[in-house]
């Protein structure tokens, strides 16, 4: 094993019932990274999540912690802490009360557990809200009094179950860049499920895309969003386009009664792929495009419109800043390094 992997999870197998979630599932996680399990309802990711806290036993397969077999180590043994969608937070406690629940479970000196809570609100920015109670915070301070009160045990792991569900969309937003500077700053391992994939690409160091409980891509957010490996991947991560095509040759691929040069290679001469097109990465130009179409629909989004155009029947959605009026005829131009082919 390489020093730097924390978790690795061997051979994993789990069912309920006739159902089977995961079969022989693998995975490896590295010291103080930040690690997402993203993917649709149903997917696996949060019953990895349960079997790496403990609270799920695979039927088959092995968790590895540190170079540790844990597998059938109970969780309040393992050096983990959770934070769940709703945050299980003891009404009847303070702020400081629900942070130190832990610390006196443990019997720990009142002066220790006093200074352990009082640097964890400062982590979390909290500070002087020790007294307040609960139900007088808004989402987002519940959401960091939960995280608090995981990072004061000082786990070496953090399991994060889409815990920003609950939270509106700016209050969400802005907790993704808070989860990633905290992160950084207590330099834990932090596993984070979602199915939303603008929080997996803020937050993240490394993404684990999944469905039907197999791994479809594993990579740093910008390889998972301009590099797809699949249809399914570069569906779910992001708006894509999703164009059958013909690989003539390398760095040369037609797609849509048009030859283009691209970036790939290795495919076979004249083999059928799947090209994947991101709306941001079409340019509408006034002449001389490589494509010609016609605007069917434009929506202002705020930072762009959202048009699509059909191209000989085939609609492709574009994002730009500049606006064409419905029934107008525009032309395309896609640069080389913006067209990804896939096989399929």
């Amino acid at each position: 094993m390489e020093n730097n992997i924390l978790i690795s999870l061997e051979n994993i197998t789990k069912s309920y019932g006739n159902n089977t979630v995961l079969k022989n599932f693998d995975l490896e996680i590295k010291k103080n990274e930040f690690l997402t399990l993203l993917g649709p309802s149903g997917c696996g990711k949060t019953t990895i999540l349960r079997i790496i806290g403990g609270f799920e036993s695979p039927d088959e397969g092995n968790v590895i912690f540190d170079g540790e077999d844990i597998t059938n180590l109970p969780s309040y043994d393992r050096k983990i802490n959770t934070v769940f969608q709703k945050y299980a937070l003891f009404p009847h406690l303070n702020v400081f009360d629900n942070i130190a629940f832990g610390l006196k479970i443990k019997k720990m000196p009142k002066d220790e557990i006093e200074s352990r809570v009082n640097d964890v609100l400062k982590i979390v920015n909290l500070v002087n809200f020790n007294k307040r109670d609960i139900d007088s915070l808004s989402g987002g301070q519940q959401q960091r009094v939960a995280i608090a009160r995981a990072l004061v045990n000082e786990p070496e792991v953090v399991l994060l179950d889409e815990p920003l569900g609950a939270l509106d969309l700016k209050l969400r937003q802005g907790m993704q860049i808070e989860l990633k500077r905290l992160q950084e700053k207590v330099r834990s391992t932090f596993i984070y499920v979602t199915h939303d994939q603008e929080e997996a690409l803020t937050m993240s160091d490394t993404i684990v895309v999944m469905n039907n409980g197999v791994i479809q891509q594993m990579g740093n957010p910008i390889d998972i969003y301009n590099e797809p490996k699949n249809a399914f991947v570069a569906d779910f991560i992001g708006e894509s386009n999703i164009i059958p095509g013909t690989m003539f040759d390398d760095y040369k691929v037609s797609f849509l009664n048009h030859t283009f040069e691209c970036v790939d290679k290795g495919f076979e001469k004249n083999e059928s792929v799947e090209i994947v097109i991101r709306p941001e990465d079409v340019k509408l130009v006034k002449n001389d495009g490589y494509l010609k179409g016609k605007v069917v629909s434009n929506i202002f989004k705020g930072v762009h419109y959202e048009m699509e155009i059909d191209i000989n029947g085939y609609i492709m959605l574009i994002q730009s800043t500049v606006s064409s009026e419905v029934g107008e005829d525009v032309n395309i131009v896609i640069e080389p390094d913006l067209i990804h082919v896939m096989r399929k």
